[in-house]
C-alpha cells in the first residue's frame, strides 16, 4: 500500500488518525462555530501569568497594556489566515503544508511541528505539577520533593490516558472543562482584584524601543505564533462557501480575547506587587494561588490543573497528527506512550534541574520560534499566491503537482532561520550548551556575554529584542512571494 496515495490513506482507517481529506457531505461548519474551540484553547489562568513576563522587559504599564494587545491580535490574526487553508485543502495544516514543500520536504517543518507540540504539552504539565505542589504547600498539606513527584506521575497518566481514550472523549471534556476553568477565572479575578495598586502600577518607568520590540515578539511567540502550525486543523470541516474573512475574524476574536483580557489584568496584578511577579518567574500558576483566600485554594487548584492538562492533550493529539503526516507507521497507544515519555523527561528536568521555570520557557519559545515563524511565512505568502484551491490528490501523491521536494522552500527554511537565530538570544545566558545563537547580535550589533558570579547576561541595546523571530517571518513571505511566483503559477495551471 503506497504511503503517498490517498486512496490508501482513506483505505487505512483516517477517521481514527485526522488527517484525511474531509468529504463534502461534512463540511458544514459555519465560521462561527470557529470562535468555541479557539477561545477553549486559550482560556487559562495561565495567561495571567504573562503579564509578569511582559513588565520583565522592564516597561511602564501602558506600554505593556500595548504591546500585549498588538501581540496577542497580529499573532492570532496569522493564525486565521492560515486557517484559511483548511477551507480550501480540507485537510490538517501539516498536510496542506506539503504543498509549499513537497509531499517528502514537508518533513522538515513536520519535525519543526512535532517538536513544538511536544514543547507546550510538557510545559502545561510542568506547570500543572508546580501549582499542585504550590497548592498544597499553602494548605500546609507538604509540598516538596514528595508531592511533585506524585503530581508529575498523576498529571502525566491523566495526559496520556486522555490522549489513547481518543479524539471525541477529548472533545466531550473539554466542552466542560471550558467551562469550569471559565467560571474558576471570573471568580480568581473577583477575589484578588484589591491586589491591584494603580499608584504602583502608574510609577513604573517606560522602556526602550528594544525592550517594547522584545516583549512583543515574546507575547506573539507566546501566544499566536505558538498554534500556527496547527491552525487550518479545525477550519477544515468549513464549507467551501464560506466567507475566508469570517474565518479569519471568527478565528481571531476565539483566540484573542481571552488572553487579552487575562494578560491585561496579569500586568495589573505584577505590576502591583513585585514579590508576586518574582514568584510567577518560577512557578506561573501556583504563584498566583498565593494571594486567594484558603477557601478557594482547592478549587482553584484543580480547575487550573485540569485546564492545563487539557491543553497538553490538545497538544498530544496535535503532535499524533504531525507524527502521521510524516509517516510514521507506529499504533496510536504508543505514539501516546511515546510523547508522554519524552513530557515526563521535561517535566523531571525543569522541576527538578532548572533554577525557574521561565528560563527554559522563553528559550523554548524564541529557540523554536525562528524556525516555525520561518515556515509561516513560506506558508502565507504560498497561500497568498494561489487563485485555486489546493489538489488534495497532489498533497498524498508525490508524483503530483507538488513534487517530492521544494528545494525553494526547504533551502528558504534553513536560511532564514539561521539568520533569524543570529538575531536572537536564549534567556538562559548560564547554560553554556544553550547560548550558541545571537551570532550576527555579536558580530554587528555590539551584543556580549557578560560572566557575572550573580549570574550571567546579555549585555547590548539589541540583546534581548529578538528580531530573528519577525525577520525570519518577513525574509520567508518576501523570498517566497518572488522566488516560487512562477512555480504555483505551473501548478495551478495543471488543473
Amino acid at each position: 500500500m503506497s504511503a503517498d496515495s490517498l486512496e490508501s490513506v482513506r483505505r487505512a482507517g483516517v477517521e481514527t488518525t485526522g488527517i484525511e481529506i474531509i468529504d463534502e457531505a461534512d463540511r458544514t461548519a459555519r465560521p462561527a462555530d470557529l470562535f468555541w474551540p479557539w477561545f477553549a484553547a486559550n482560556v487559562s489562568v495561565f495567561g495571567i501569568s504573562y503579564g509578569s513576563f511582559v513588565l520583565g522587559f522592564g516597561i511602564s504599564f501602558l506600554q505593556a497594556l500595548v504591546v500585549s494587545l498588538v501581540g496577542i491580535v497580529v499573532s492570532f490574526l496569522l493564525c486565521g489566515l492560515v486557517a484559511v487553508a483548511g477551507k480550501r485543502g480540507s485537510a490538517p495544516t501539516m498536510v496542506i503544508s506539503r504543498a509549499a514543500f513537497g509531499v517528502q520536504g514537508q518533513k522538515l517543518p513536520g519535525v519543526v511541528s512535532w517538536v513544538v507540540s511536544i514543547g507546550w504539552e510538557t510545559f502545561l504539565a510542568i506547570m500543572a505539577t508546580l501549582a499542585t505542589a504550590t497548592v498544597m504547600r499553602e494548605l500546609g498539606w507538604g509540598g516538596g520533593t514528595p508531592t511533585k513527584v506524585v503530581a508529575m506521575l498523576v498529571v502525566a497518566a491523566l495526559i496520556v490516558t486522555a490522549s489513547v481514550a481518543g479524539y471525541h472523549l477529548i472533545m466531550r471534556l473539554q466542552s466542560v472543562l471550558t467551562w469550569l476553568t471559565g467560571i474558576a477565572t471570573l471568580l480568581y479575578l473577583a477575589l484578588t482584584v484589591r491586589h491591584i495598586d494603580w499608584s504602583a502600577l502608574t510609577a513604573l518607568e517606560g522602556g526602550s524601543t528594544q525592550q517594547v520590540l522584545g516583549a512583543l515578539i515574546m507575547v506573539m511567540t507566546g501566544f499566536g505564533l505558538g498554534w500556527i502550525n496547527i491552525a487550518a486543523d479545525w477550519s477544515r470541516y468549513q464549507s467551501r462557501q464560506a466567507p475566508s474573512g469570517a474565518i479569519v475574524a471568527w478565528n481571531t476574536l476565539g483566540g484573542a480575547l481571552a488572553p487579552a483580557l487575562l494578560v491585561a489584568y496579569g500586568i495589573g496584578l505584577a505590576g502591583s506587587d513585585e514579590a508576586l511577579s518574582a514568584g510567577i518567574a518560577a512557578d506561573p500558576v501556583g504563584t498566583l494561588a498565593t494571594i486567594l483566600p484558603t477557601w478557594y485554594l482547592v478549587i482553584f487548584g484543580v480547575a487550573a490543573v485540569l485546564a492545563l492538562v487539557s491543553g497538553a492533550v490538545l497538544g498530544i493529539y496535535s503532535s499524533g497528527l504531525t507524527l502521521l503526516s510524516l509517516g510514521v507507521r507506529i499504533p496510536r497507544p504508543a505514539a501516546a506512550g511515546l510523547d508522554g515519555l519524552l513530557l515526563t523527561l521535561g517535566t523531571i528536568y525543569v522541576v527538578f534541574f532548572a533554577e525557574n521555570f521561565l528560563g527554559p520557557f522563553q528559550s523554548f519559545l524564541i529557540t523554536l520560534g525562528v524556525p516555525l515563524a520561518a515556515w509561516a511565512g513560506i506558508f502565507l505568502s504560498d497561500l497568498a499566491l494561489r487563485r485555486r484551491d489546493y489538489d488534495e490528490e497532489a498533497l498524498f501523491d508525490a508524483r503530483g503537482r507538488y513534487g517530492s521536494i521544494d528545494w525553494t522552500s526547504v533551502g528558504t527554511m534553513v536560511l532564514t532561520s539561521v539568520i533569524g537565530w543570529g538575531l536572537v538570544t536564549n534567556a538562559m545566558p548560564d547554560s553554556t550548551w544553550n547560548n550558541w545563537q545571537g551570532y550576527l547580535l555579536k558580530a554587528f550589533m555590539g551584543t556580549e556575554l557578560v560572566e557575572d558570579p550573580a549570574g550571567n547576561y546579555w549585555a547590548g541595546d539589541w540583546s534581548y529584542a529578538n528580531l530573528g523571530v519577525i525577520v525570519a517571518l518577513v525574509l520567508a513571505f518576501v523570498i517566497t512571494w518572488v522566488a516560487r511566483r512562477g512555480t504555483v503559477r505551473r501548478q495551478e495551471e495543471q488543473a
